[in-house]
Order: C-alpha cells, then structure tokens, then sequence
C-alpha cells in the first residue's frame, strides 16, 4: 500500500453564539480548518485535519492547502503510510514548523494503517492505558465578568469540575473576572487561568498578587512564547504551577522548557507537536523528567479531536485525570462534519472503537461548507 495523492479541502463552520471564543489573542467566531484526504494505490481513504489559525500557529487554510499539495505531496507519495518516521522526516526536510499542516498528513496516515489492519489507532500506538472516556474541564471566554461567572454557574451545573478561565487581556478586568467566577462556582471546584501569552511579566506577577487567594490550581502560557527567562522568574516568584502550551511546539522547546525548570506540566496535543508519533516522545520526555502532562485544544472537528483522544488513551503521561484537558472542539460547533460523530455529554468525550481514528466525514456537509 502507497500512497497515491493527497486532496485537501478547506472548510468554514461557525460556533455557536454562546460558544464563541474571546481571549488574548483576539475572537474565535468562526473556524476555517483544512480536511485532508490521503489517498492509496489501492484506493483506500484516510482522513486528517489541520485545525489552523493565523494568530496562533501562524497557519492558514489557504496556505496549509498550498504546502500540502506543492510541498508535501511531491515528497511523500509513493510511501508507505504505515512508515511514519520516514514521511515525518521527508516533511521535516523540506519545511519548517507548519505543524497542523503536517499532523494533518500524519494523522490520515494512521486512519489508513488502522484501517487497514482492521484496528483502532490507540490499538496501534500500544493499545489504551486508561478508559475512553475521558473528563474534560471548560474553558470560559474573556468575558465581562457577570457573564463569565454565569457561563461558569451553567458548566458546573452540566457536571464540570475544572473550569478555566481566559486572562491576558486588561489586567484589571482579568483580575475581576477570576474573583466574578470564583466567587460563583465557589471554593469545590477546580479552577485554572490561561493568558494565551498575554501578559509581560510585570502584568503577571500584579494579576497574580491580586488573585492568589482565589486557589488557582494552574496558570496556564502567562507570557509570550518563548520567553523562557522570564518565564522561568515568574514561577519562582509566584510560587504557582505553570502550564506551558504556546512555549511547546516541539521537542526542543519542550527540553528548555522541562531543563530549565520553567513549568510544572505541559499541554501537548499532535496537532501543535505536528503529529501523534512526535507529540508522543515528548510525553515520554516530560516522563523522564517527572512532569505531567495535559491536551490543549484549537477547537478541533471530530476528526481533530478523535486523534487527540487517540493519543489520550494510549499514552501513559498524558495525566488527564489529574489536570483534565479540552477536547470537546465539536461541541463548540454549530455543524458537525462527521455522520459519526465523538460522543461528548456534559464534561465527557468518549472515543469510538471503530478502525482507524474511527470517524466517518460526511463529505457531503463538508462540500456545503467548502471555502472557495
């Protein structure tokens, strides 16, 4: 089995109104994503996604479409799909970062191994580690206070018990929205804070002084990517546990991150690693250095989202049940582009045990909501 030709297909769905996204990076009304189909000499089908967005990978759909067929299609047709090593390193090879655009080829890779082999992926990657039911928290938007703690109250009351809540923006405003939600969902429930970057150093340590008494469990990317120096002052003169995401692209930035000492757990998921084989080794490496582990989310499609529970379940590190994660992209999503789509009730998504990611695309819907 090789592989043939790859056929992207750029899609727009919105969000629902009360889903849709503020934070410091700016609002998420809409998610313009890229579906992938790779295509083998024998005809069979694997499906991939690259969840992009501009402001945050750097990626576009349009120029996500265009590296997938001018750059990466040139190099890895002809492979085997099942030699994963070899079609990251020909990727790798030919250009840098664009990691959703590779995990996207990576990901329709491993449908069409578990296809055909008539297995599930996490059966592939070492078989589950934990049940396929998995306990989400839920990200608040940096809304006006009242309405972040309403949309706490309402989360809580479907049975979540981790919420977090978006900061970076107006320090001020940041500060008033923790206290707005801590004081609606009271002390029992787990809460955590991300900045997206947001914040300098200045900010962070003067948001941190005043909502230290609010027991956040987590401050989720206080500063900008790649500041690692300051990142590294933050922790040590706060005194609270840092969760690294935007700072954790690839194995590299993971060692600086888990050998200086600047975080306490990672947020990984295959669509920033640029692929479940590599998101997986730097699980094992944050292992080594005994750091858990969480997923992070881009507002994944089923297919996004199924491959991140994929690796969920088959990876050891990836201690959800201690700092639960965000895979519950489709949820946010006014139209569903799968005919099968992941079970998610409350804070709970729940993989299929179908062959491959086990998702079935409705390329029908996918056509009506085509970007041309």
């Amino acid at each position: 089995m090789r592989i043939a030709r790859l056929e992207p297909v750029c899609v727009r769905l919105p969000l629902k109104p009360e889903r849709r996204m503020i934070s410091a990076l700016g609002k998420h009304d809409v998610s313009d994503f890229v579906l992938l189909r790779v295509i083998t000499d024998e005809g069979l089908i694997g499906v991939g996604e690259a969840t992009v967005t501009p402001r945050w990978s750097g990626e576009t759909v349009w120029g996500t479409a265009a590296i997938l067929e001018h750059i990466f299609a040139p190099v890895v047709v002809g492979c085997d799909p099942a030699d994963i090593t070899e079609i990251a390193r020909r990727m790798d090879a030919v250009a840098v970062d664009n990691w959703y655009a590779k995990s996207a080829i990576e990901m329709a890779c491993w449908d069409l191994v578990g296809k055909a082999a008539a297995k599930p992926v996490y059966d592939l990657l070492g078989g589950a580690c934990r049940d396929l039911t998995i306990r989400n928290r839920f990200s608040i938007g940096a809304y006006a206070p009242e309405v972040a703690a309403q949309r706490a109250i309402e989360r809580v009351a479907v049975g979540f018990d981790t919420i977090k809540v978006k900061v970076g923006t107006d320090p001020e405003q940041d500060v008033a929205r923790v206290k707005a939600v801590r004081a609606a969902i009271g002390d029992g429930i787990t809460l955590m804070i991300d900045a997206n970057g947001g914040w300098s150093l200045e900010q962070a340590l003067w948001s941190w002084e005043r909502i230290a008494d609010c027991n956040i469990a987590l401050v989720e990317q206080p500063l900008i990517r790649g500041d690692y120096t300051r990142l590294k002052q933050f922790r040590e003169k706060s005194g609270c546990k840092i969760l690294a995401d935007e700072s954790c692209f690839d194995e590299i930035e993971a060692r600086e991150l888990l050998e200086q000492g600047c975080c306490d757990v990672l947020s990984l998921y295959p669509g920033k690693q640029g692929g479940i084989a590599k998101a997986k080794r730097i699980a094992e490496l944050a292992a080594q250095h005994d750091v858990p582990c969480s997923i992070g989310s881009n507002l994944e499609w089923d297919v996004g989202a199924a491959t991140m529970m994929h690796f969920i379940v088959s990876t050891p590190n990836m201690q959800v049940d201690r700092y639960p994660g965000d895979c519950l992209g489709p949820f946010y999503h006014e139209v569903s582009i799968a005919k099968n789509p992941l079970k998610i009730e409350g804070p709970c998504t729940t993989l299929h045990t179908g062959l491959g990611l086990g998702i079935d695309v409705d390329w029908d819907v996918v056509a009506q909501h085509r970007i041309v």
